[in-house]
């Protein structure tokens, strides 16, 4: 009776909840969703303190350390076991699978998402890995979203929006910026920005922000007072430096292309873990700025300790020499793509966001120190560190908004805004140059699964070839005679009849207009089989093409249907009224407020 009860209440609950209203729903699960998300933040940056508070005491500071061979090797070995053997499932790349849950999967993420990035980065960047924890943490926070919608039964458009609140909760949480998550969610997960989406965008933002407010207290990434304010004469210094950040973001998303392509080809995760880890260990060795995160090093950089970056190095007792800071610099910048990609490659699990700011305040110091060897200019090498990192993320994410209000809030105060617009801007029209996607967003683009704010693009990439098949056409094998094909004729409703061998096999179509003048010849019902009368059709549709490929077949052959296989076996036919009748559906779907 008991059990009874309960499940009547339970029932009673939720039918009251469905009453509020999709729109209600999503606000009150936003709420939640960034609870959850700023929790999730929380636990991955202790995680990550521990981990790293575990592995610094075993490296002694200011002499060189073999150490920095192994421990890395260790992290991503140990991350390595995790990922095979208990979670079974690939956690690389986690903003783009949200991207592609987003287009291909009908948003959903599996469950396990919701934790396992966090164990998998705590591992590899605590032990050295030369990666970021925001990709883990979008991961996190998204599944959350995700799962969270998907247990209450939220639509598609819905399970989007929440998986956005994940997002824009996660980055708040990680950095205390809610803004900055909002924004995020708006560009690079290119989320509409709408009266429906900003209000629980904003509730989950504001949410985590407070939550890891709460429990980690008010310090924030980078604690930095802008003691220079900004100075109209330095405009052109900014506009340079924001050329060299859009170049440096242009070397940093190809190297890290052109090395993880290279570790694909290897199919042994052990191989991959071994060359990864040595060439990753050797880097750090020289270079232990590449060690973690390298928040550290940025840290020193704002407080004028450029020596720092020569700390358990064997270049320690040669601090002082500026060229060789000056050359230290230009190497850190260029092995540190190379860092990020071996350790993915061997299998670590780490994002590239935190790598984007290091390479940025890198550079922006460096361009500072060259600047400042001219006793006629004085500029502030702190700030331009910051700038800078606001110019590779807006490079390498082409993300320019959310570079921008991400430093400025980390940093505590707007003073250095013109010149952080000043130069993302102009990073970002320079990598649009000559890559117009980003490092997210490139795999996806190139198969034509990735999602704009152009909706009708949206909508023909949300579409996939499965969701307009139809089967209703009467194969007919090759070897069969006009008489039987006369017989289907008489009891089809379609005027295309594809023929297919035994084993399945397509090897072209029979269109009723091309048999009226024969079909009424009984003469030739048992002389003339299939095979002599049959065409091939002017296209042929795969399996898994994108609709965009799709639709330009149909305008190029001005068909109104065509077969579609999967390999050489025929699965059925796509027509126009179909793709049209979807599309439109769709079409309404994604574009209601």
């Amino acid at each position: 009776m008991l059990r009874d009860g309960f499940k009547i209440s339970l029932l009673r609950f939720w039918a009251i909840f469905r009453s509020l209203g999709e729109r209600r729903i999503s606000l009150i699960l936003s709420f939640v969703i960034g609870l959850l998300s700023g929790v999730a933040g929380v636990a991955l940056k202790n995680t990550l303190h521990w981990v790293r508070d575990f592995v610094s005491g075993l490296v002694p500071m200011n002499t060189a350390s073999l150490l920095y061979f192994g421990l890395p090797t260790i992290g991503i070995l140990l991350t390595l076991l995790f990922v095979r053997y208990l979670i079974k499932d690939d956690l690389s790349h986690g903003v783009t699978k949200v991207l592609y849950s987003i287009s291909r999967q009908g948003s959903k993420l599996k469950s396990h998402h919701m934790f396992s990035s966090i164990f998998g980065s705590a591992l590899t960047i605590g032990f050295g890995g030369s990666v970021g924890a925001e990709a883990p943490i979008v991961l996190t926070g998204s599944a959350i979203g995700s799962n969270v919608g998907n247990f209450f039964r939220m639509n598609y458009k819905t399970r989007t929006l929440l998986i956005g609140c994940g997002a824009a909760g996660a980055i708040a949480s990680i950095f205390k910026a809610p803004i900055a998550g909002i924004v995020f969610t708006l560009e690079v997960l290119m989320l509409d920005l709408t009266t429906a989406s900003i209000v629980p965008l904003l509730i989950s933002a504001v949410t985590a922000s407070s939550v890891s407010y709460f429990l980690m207290g008010r310090n924030v990434v980078f604690a930095y007072d802008v003691i220079r304010p900004f100075a109209l004469h330095n405009i052109p210094w900014f506009v340079l430096l924001g050329i060299f950040c859009g170049l440096v973001s242009l070397y940093f998303i190809r190297t890290i292309w052109r090395i993880e392509k290279r570790f694909k080809q290897t199919r042994s995760p052990y191989k991959k873990w071994i060359a990864g880890t040595l060439i990753l260990g050797a880097l750090i060795f020289v270079f232990p700025p590449l060690f973690g995160e390298g928040y550290d090093v940025l840290q020193a950089l704002l407080d004028g300790r450029s020596e720092y970056i020569f700390y358990n190095s064997p270049l320690y007792e040669f601090q002082n020499n500026y060229w060789l800071l000056i050359g230290s610099l230009f190497l850190i910048i260029a092995l540190k793509a190379v860092a990020t990609a071996v350790t993915n490659g061997a299998g670590g699990v780490g994002g590239i966001f935190a790598p984007s700011l290091f390479i940025g305040g890198i550079s922006g110091f460096l361009v500072a120190k060259l600047i400042n060897q001219f006793n006629f200019i004085d500029v502030s090498e702190s700030n331009f560190a910051l700038v800078g990192m606001a110019g590779t993320m807006a490079g390498v994410m082409h993300a320019p908004f959310m570079a921008i209000f991400l430093i400025a809030e980390i940093t505590g105060g707007y003073a250095l805004f013109v010149p952080l617009m000043i130069t993302s801007t102009i990073a970002y029209l320079t990598i649009m140059y000559f890559e117009p996607h980003s490092i997210y967003t490139k795999r996806l683009a190139m198969r034509g699964e990735l999602i704009t704010h152009h909706k009708d693009k949206a909508v023909l990439t949300l579409l996939n070839v499965t969701k307009v098949i139809e089967t209703d056409f009467l194969p007919i094998e090759p070897t069969e005679t006009l008489g039987s094909l006369v017989k289907k004729v008489s009891q089809s409703r379609r005027n295309v009849f594809p023929v297919v061998t035994t084993d399945g096999k397509f090897v072209g179509i029979v269109m009723l207009d091309d048999i009226r003048p024969i079909m009424f010849d009984a003469s030739r019902y048992d002389t003339t089989t299939v095979q002599e009368i049959m065409n091939l059709p002017p296209e042929i549709i795969t399996i898994n093409e994108s609709m965009e490929s799709v639709m330009n077949k149909f305008e190029y052959s001005k068909a109104w249907n065509l077969p579609v296989v999967d390999g050489d076996k025929y699965v059925g036919f796509v027509s126009k009224s179909k793709i049209f009748s979807v599309y439109r559906n769709l079409l309404i779907e994604f574009s209601e407020e």
